[in-house]
């Protein structure tokens, strides 16, 4: 009609006239009734006075109305269907029946409405077709907020959903209900915000929700104005309080201690440069007006700088000797020069060191004599450990492999499946534009420009295709469906829960076209209520639609730059029901990779998915083990063994090409008759032509390719066994141990094979076959006769002997191979079994660490070492002698059955050599006597500190986590999942909150757990969540809390007429929804006292269990959305007789989660509000998410750390002091180590390596791994020793030149078979594609190994020489350690001497 028809209509204006009255009939069939315009006078007949009453309270009593009954009935259906939502806060619920009593029967309803269009009902009649309804901005906003916060927690969200569609403001309220829609108004209501000309505003007072009355004052759930405020707390990850300017008080200490260090070095430094320089100008005064005879008087820079010796130590020891006694002395050698009192003489014994040395000497004897019964025995042994193989299993669960048997969330979890029944199998799918569009992802920082969006007709109706591809895919073999798997909220016979943008759409795109489809798509999106899907819950966007971008604040939802799918799959712990999702789920990830493929061809799309089994199946792969990057290690490992190996020592040799060269020179001469050739008196074997040529000797004989190929043998051997052993008592093997173990055991099972073979090469050049000629330019006598320094020498330890003494002229100098090999492992054996305890105690306190994967590492690493250090000091110690006979007679290395023949070789003079390699000679000659300077010594002390200190600034730095895409294949497809989880889903996890062993059927247990009742108790649990809501930055909470005892008690409210309701005859049957409601009353009604908001009167005991069990069995429904079969039917555990309830749970979500920090944190503060709420209500309570099973190890990761450290270092600390003899060398090696760990920590944070159980395992290793670096030095350190008290005035000299000997000892087997062999092992792994075994393996041990040598070999040293114990000699016996003294002259002549000289070498 016209607007000046309908104006004319409405002429009649004024109070005391109506706009419309009474119904006019539907517009369609199925239509509501629509009312009829009408501009006379309000009446008071055709209306059910008793209904408008009941409907609109005492105001309504009498007077003329503007409504007929018909309307009152409609009114009447509509209210219930609103207050089923809106019933909890009686101001919303007053403000709602006022707003809609006025509009529909007040009598003055021509002032505040407008009739603008009517229209032709399908019986002829003429209808309201739209109209204005002119409210004041006071009444709209009062109203708003009576209603904005009222919880429906039965779908975790409010009610302003469902009768606002979401609306943020009143206009957006009121726009919602004037809207046409099949589930709201059939006529358009209009809110203009003024008046018309004559018009008026409907304004009356509204109720508030914080008003005292009750029939305005809501519960603090639904009014946050009357709610208690918590306490302000910080965040769970909130950082250190303390701060000075940007940085934390620690910081701040630290780098102002070792800013004060730094300037006190450097002013003693030129303080002391100062005054020596003063004394030295005063010492070249004195000198040149001194006594040409006066030659005591030695330069205060001598004194600092030389050695000990006779010429650096007389002084102090014999003050009173001339300088001819110290010259005497000079070439005394290790420990000699102290032999002046004959007190100094006697070495000091340590019981221990020489009942190991007699052990390890007994054992070396016994497999070098014995090899091949050594080899029979051990490898017997062997076998029948790895017999064990066949328990063999490979652990794949996720929970079995990253959970602590014991952990608390994990014994949570299966007391809540047990109760509840495990969580929902989801089937996620992200679906975006091709290529991906890449969301700003708040973890990288980084953004990316994006495509097209993903929202078009075209990829909606592709993706319709393949939702409905799915709907009918059929597994194999059995055929089930999805409908035979997925959870229905409803029961057997409903719907399927599928979140999906075309759930707005009915499943179906066939109602709409290019043109219509995008209109739907926003509104439904603005208001999901109005489109819900056939399980009937509201769809908000952020379950369907990733990244929507924002403009003005306004979502642009036709932007979004994904869609959401999710399926989601019941699970059971019925082996039978878990078997058939599993099957179906299988199905849909063959299809979902067969359309990963096909998408973005077909469509221009690309999808992301996880299904049920998609984690376990890819943890299972094991292509994280890069089978060439396992082999590329061993063989570079296997050539740098033997290529190194018994190299130690430099023998000037031709080479191979040389040899060629002169062999083709010679062959022409074989053919050549000479003449002369008979008359020469002396020939050059090297120019006899030969028949073959002669192949050099070194490369052939002295070569140890198949020695290095068994050492490697034994370290395969001894994984081998490991791995067969703990099969065998049960412990499984995860895919981690697969992939480090051989990488770690090679790496650290090497260097014993050095260590062993660098000291047989010093045995053989002592005691072997060419010992005597060696020794002729080794320092036991020179080319001219022996000096009388020597002489005295000897007379003076002659002096000392007794008569049966034996010197060192009569000392045997050749030893059988037995012996040499027996004494090899005599020397080292101590110091190998102080690394491999240490190495073994430190990889099994990782097993400490609760969580299995890292447990059963810890235990088959340590079994692992420790049964290749036992094969190394059995097996390869009887290898080691059978290759030294095969060395000694000249056979062929690879193929002993060829032997070359012996040289004779006739030299005019024999060449000045020391034995010594290259880098013995380096370390001896320049990097020693350099390191052992004061200056470098002080710098070394400061750069050392400097990065201690550096390393804990950068500790403070370190994340907790574990991305769980690092335990993935690289090439895995859950990889763009989760990904894409982190750019586009904005909706967090579930979280729920479980109270147990609570009596609910008494009035005080219900309200312990109520919200909406006003005896509800102020931090009940329904009061605690909400206000941990309020707070989701410190809580991570973002949805109200389903409260079922609310919901339920509410459900008895006879105001309710559609929910609990009983038959009038017998109260004790219930009536269903089919069932007519004349027979039927409701279950309150005639209760006295009758049901109240103070919980008088409700019930309890047998009656709560006899109501509650009806609850949970009602059909969820629009005209009863409050019963609880849909909603509540698996948040409560009832006892088997049904007589009790033995748990339930109040269910919420989190934020969305997007980092490893925010589930963390998510974790604590879920476990925060589950002990304030245990400690408030004395109830139990737990909370559980689906994530906290595997982040519930970080609650005590730091304390573990802590532990676990502490506990290896205590142990490093008591074994290195009783292996070497002295707590202040034990404690020093301990804080060396300490400080290497420490180093390795720093690293992690600025490495991006995250602390977890896995860091942590590799910590412990950090630990028994840096004590390898130090262990040999320490011990040769110890066993240098002269015995002076370290008090003595002449100790600091002392230590010096102990140190230096220990670094030419064995500076180059802890630098060329620990150092090279572990980087050179490690090293391969960065080739891996496996992100993981980068991060947490490749960069972890490359920062250990870097960090191990040069606090081994730096920083070890430079503290030994300043504050090391005194020190134990080698030998046994007095006799032999003096002999040996004067023999080893030539390995430990003090460095100062003329490079040069032949001592220099």
């Amino acid at each position: 009609m016209t607007a000046q028809v309908v104006a004319a209509m409405r002429e009649p204006s004024g109070e005391g006239y109506c706009a419309m009255r009474g119904s006019c009939g539907s517009k369609d069939f199925f239509g509501k009734p629509l009312p009829c315009p009408y501009n006379g006078t309000a009446l008071e007949t055709d209306v059910d006075r008793e209904l408008l009453t009941s409907l609109c309270g005492a105001e309504f009593e009498e007077g003329p109305t503007c409504c007929t009954t018909d309307q009152l009935e409609t009114l009447r259906d509509n209210l219930v269907t609103a207050e089923n939502i809106i019933s909890s806060c009686p101001a919303c619920r007053n403000n709602f029946r006022k707003f809609w009593c006025t509009f529909t029967c007040s009598p003055d309803q021509a002032t505040f409405l407008n009739v603008t269009a009517t229209q032709i009902t399908r019986t002829g009649q003429e209808a309201v077709e739209s109209l204005d309804f002119f409210v004041s901005k006071r009444f709209g906003e009062g109203f708003y907020k009576s209603c904005a916060n009222i919880k429906f927690g039965a779908s975790n969200s409010y009610a302003m959903d469902f009768i606002g569609g979401g609306a943020k403001d009143y206009h957006g309220f009121f726009k919602f209900m004037g809207d046409v829609k099949d589930m709201g108004s059939p006529f358009q209501i209009n809110f203009p915000s003024q008046p018309s000309p004559g018009m008026s505003t409907f304004d009356a007072p509204p109720r508030n929700c914080s008003d005292n009355d009750l029939a305005s004052r809501c519960t603090c759930i639904d009014c946050p104005d009357i709610c208690q405020a918590l306490p302000e707390i910080p965040p769970p990850d909130a950082e250190p309080t303390c701060h000075v300017g940007v940085v934390s008080c620690l910081t701040f200490v630290l780098l102002l201690a070792y800013s004060l260090a730094v300037a006190a070095f450097s002013i003693g430094y030129l303080l002391q440069v100062t005054i020596r320089r003063r004394r030295e100008k005063s010492y070249e005064r004195v000198a040149l007006s001194a006594d040409a005879g006066s030659e005591i008087f030695v330069s205060p820079r001598t004194h600092t700088r030389g050695l000990v010796g006779a010429s650096s130590l007389a002084l102090y020891i014999d003050g009173e000797d001339s300088v001819a006694t110290q010259s005497e002395s000079r070439h005394l050698g290790r420990g000699a020069s102290l032999l002046d009192p004959i007190e100094t003489v006697q070495p000091r014994q340590y019981a221990l060191n020489n009942m190991l040395r007699r052990a390890f000497y007994r054992l070396g004897l016994i497999a070098a004599t014995y090899p091949w019964l050594t080899f029979a025995a051990v490898f017997t042994v062997a076998g029948l450990l790895n017999l064990g193989w066949k328990n063999f299993e490979v652990e794949t669960d996720p929970v079995r492999l990253w959970v602590a048997p014991d952990s608390e969330s994990k014994l949570q979890k299966e007391y809540f499946d047990e109760h509840f029944g495990p969580f929902y199998r989801p089937q996620q799918i992200f679906v975006t534009s091709s290529p991906p569009v890449q969301a700003l992802q708040a973890v990288t920082g980084s953004t990316q420009e994006s495509t097209s969006p993903v929202l078009s007709w075209e990829h909606l109706k592709y993706w319709a295709r393949v939702e409905d591809d799915i709907r009918e895919l059929r597994s194999s073999p059995h055929g089930y469906t999805l409908d035979d798997v997925c959870f229905k909220p409803a029961g057997p016979d409903g719907f399927c829960v599928v979140h999906s943008v075309l759930a707005w759409f009915g499943n179906g795109l066939e109602q709409y076209d290019e043109v219509t489809w995008a209109s739907h798509l926003l509104s439904c999106a603005e208001s999901p209520v109005t489109c819900l899907p056939d399980f009937q819950q509201p769809l908000a966007p952020r379950y369907v639609l990733g990244a929507v971008p924002e403009e003005d604040g306004k979502k642009q939802y036709l932007d979004a730059q994904a869609l959401v799918v999710t399926y989601v799959v019941s699970d059971s712990l019925d082996p039978e029901v878990q078997a058939r999702a599993m099957e179906w789920e299988t199905t849909l990830r063959g299809y979902l990779q067969d359309l990963l493929q096909r998408a973005p061809a077909e469509a221009g799309l690309e999808i992301a998915f996880s299904t049920g089994v998609s984690l376990e199946e890819e943890i299972s792969k094991s292509t994280n083990t890069d089978i060439k990057i396992v082999v590329l290690s061993y063989l570079a490992m296997f050539f740098y063994v033997a290529l190194t190996l018994g190299h130690g020592s430099a023998e000037r040799e031709e080479g191979l090409a040389s040899s060629l060269k002169q062999w083709a020179i010679n062959l022409p001469k074989l053919f050549t008759q000479a003449s002369s050739s008979s008359s020469t008196t002396s020939i050059d074997s090297r120019t006899t032509p030969r028949l073959f040529p002669r192949l050099p000797r070194k490369l052939f004989v002295d070569s140890k390719f198949t020695l290095g190929l068994f050492g490697i043998c034994l370290v395969i051997l001894s994984i081998s066994s490991s791995f067969a052993f703990f099969s065998l008592v049960g412990v499984k093997v995860t895919l981690i141990i697969a992939e480090v173990i051989p990488f770690l055991v090679l790496a650290v099972g090497v260097d014993n094979v050095f260590i062993l073979v660098h000291e047989l090469d010093r045995q053989n050049l002592l005691h072997g076959p060419n010992a005597a000629a060696a020794t002729q330019g080794l320092g036991y006598g020179f080319t001219t006769p022996m000096s009388p320094t020597q002489s005295r020498i000897r007379s003076q330890f002659d002096s000392v002997h007794s008569h049966d003494s034996v010197d060192a002229a009569s000392t045997p100098i050749y030893l059988s191979q037995e012996e040499r090999v027996a004494r090899t492992l005599a020397k080292m054996g101590p110091s190998i079994l102080l690394s491999t305890i240490t190495e073994t105690i430190a990889f099994a306190l990782g097993a400490l660490v609760p969580m299995p994967a890292v447990r059963n590492f810890a235990l088959y690493a340590a079994g692992s070492v420790l049964l290749n250090a036992i094969l190394q000091v059995t097996v390869f110690v009887s290898a080691l002698v059978i290759d030294l006979k095969r060395v000694e007679s000249s056979r062929v290395d690879c193929f002993p059955c060829i032997r070359m023949p012996s040289r004779i070789a006739l030299q005019d003079e024999p060449a000045p050599s020391s034995g010594l390699g290259t880098l013995a000679r380096f370390i001896r000659r320049h990097y020693a006597p350099f390191l052992l300077r004061p200056v470098v010594k002080g710098v070394v002390l400061l750069v050392f500190s400097g990065l201690l200190v550096a390393s804990v600034i950068s500790i403070q730095h370190i994340e907790l986590g574990f991305d769980q895409r690092l335990a993935l294949p690289s090439e895995s497809y859950l990889i763009p999942y989760f990904d894409s989880v982190d750019a586009y889903l904005d909706i967090g996890p579930p979280v729920y909150f479980v109270a147990r062993d609570l009596d609910v059927t008494e009035r005080v247990g219900q309200q312990k757990l109520c919200g909406r009742f006003t005896t509800c108790e102020d931090w009940s649990i329904a009061n605690t969540l909400e206000a941990e809501r309020n707070r989701s930055e410190v809580s991570f909470i973002a949805e109200p809390s389903a409260s079922w005892i609310d919901d339920y008690l509410r459900w008895l409210d006879p105001l309710q007429e559609r929910c609990c309701r009983v038959r009038k005859r017998d109260p004790s049957v219930f009536c269903s929804e089919r069932d007519s409601p004349r027979l039927c009353q409701m279950c309150y009604a005639d209760k006295e006292p009758g049901w109240n908001i103070t919980m008088k009167g409700l019930p309890e005991g047998d009656e709560f269990m006899f109501y509650l069990r009806q609850w949970l069995i009602s059909p969820t429904s629009e005209e009863c959305p409050l019963a609880g079969k849909a909603s509540y039917g698996a948040a409560l555990s009832l006892s088997e007789e049904g007589d009790r309830v033995v748990a339930s749970h109040f269910r919420s979500s989190h934020t969305p989660l997007r980092s490893q920090a925010d589930f963390i944190n998510s974790f604590a503060a879920a476990r925060r509000v589950a002990e304030d709420i245990t400690r408030e209500t004395g109830i139990s309570v737990f909370p559980y998410s689906l994530h906290y099973v595997f982040f519930d190890q970080f609650v005590h990761i730091i304390a573990i750390t802590q532990q676990v450290l502490g506990l290896g270092l205590a142990a490093v600390l008591l074994i290195t002091a009783l292996l070497l003899g002295s707590w202040r060398t034990g404690t020093i090696v301990t804080a060396v180590v300490a400080m290497t760990v420490v180093t390795v920590m720093g690293v992690m944070s600025i490495w991006g390596i995250m602390l977890n159980a896995i860091s942590l395992v590799n910590l412990v290793i950090s630990l028994g791994i840096a004590v390898e670096f130090c262990a040999h030095v320490a011990r040769a350190f110890m066993s240098a020793g002269s015995g002076l008290p370290v008090d003595h005035p002449a100790g600091q000299k002392e230590r010096d030149e102990r140190m230096w000997t220990a670094m030419v000892d064995v500076g180059p087997s802890v630098l060329s078979g620990i150092t090279f062999t572990k980087l050179i092992g490690m090293s391969v792994l960065a080739l891996t594609r496996s992100r993981f075994l980068e991060i947490y393996y490749f960069r972890m041990w490359i920062t250990l190994i870097v960090s191990g040598a040069l606090h081994g070999l730096v920083l070890l040293p430079v503290v030994l020489s300043l504050a090391g114990g005194p020190g134990f000699p080698l030998q046994e016996a007095d006799e032999e350690w003096m002999s040996h003294a004067i023999r080893n002259d030539y390995d430990y002549t003090p460095f100062l001497a003329d490079d040069d000289s032949v001592h220099s070498d």
